[in-house]
C-alpha cells in the first residue's frame, strides 16, 4: 500500500490567489455602470468630433475591467494576458486602418 496523502484544502480561497471581495465587485459594478451611462449620453448629447475616440477609450477600458475582473485574468497567468492585450492591440489596429482608408476613399473623387 502506498503511504501517500492527497493534500488536505480547508478554504477553496487560498487556491485561487487573493480574489476580491464581494465589495470590490459591486465597486467594480458602479464603475462600469458609469462608464455605460457615458456612452449612452454620446447618443443623447452632441460631443463632436471627441464623440468616436471617447467611445473608443471608454470600449478599452471597459473590456479591461471585465477581462480582468470578471474573467479573471487579473490573477490568471500572465500569459493569459498577453494573448488578451495582443488581441486587443491588433483588433484597434485593424479599426484604425479600416478608418483611415474609409477616409481616404471617401476624400478621393476621380
Amino acid at each position: 500500500m502506498s503511504s501517500t496523502q492527497a493534500p488536505e484544502h480547508t478554504d477553496p480561497a487560498e487556491d485561487h490567489g487573493n480574489h476580491p471581495t464581494p465589495r470590490k465587485y459591486v465597486h467594480i459594478a458602479i464603475v462600469l455602470a458609469v462608464l455605460t451611462a457615458l456612452e449612452v449620453s454620446t447618443y443623447f448629447f452632441d460631443f463632436g468630433v471627441i464623440a468616436i475616440p471617447l467611445l473608443i477609450v471608454l470600449m478599452i477600458v471597459k473590456f479591461l475591467y471585465v477581462a480582468g475582473w470578471f474573467m479573471h485574468l487579473k490573477f490568471d497567468s500572465r500569459t493569459y494576458s498577453r494573448l488578451m492585450y495582443t488581441g486587443l492591440f491588433f483588433a484597434l489596429g485593424l479599426y484604425i486602418l479600416v478608418v483611415v482608408i474609409t477616409l481616404f476613399d471617401s476624400a478621393w473623387t476621380p
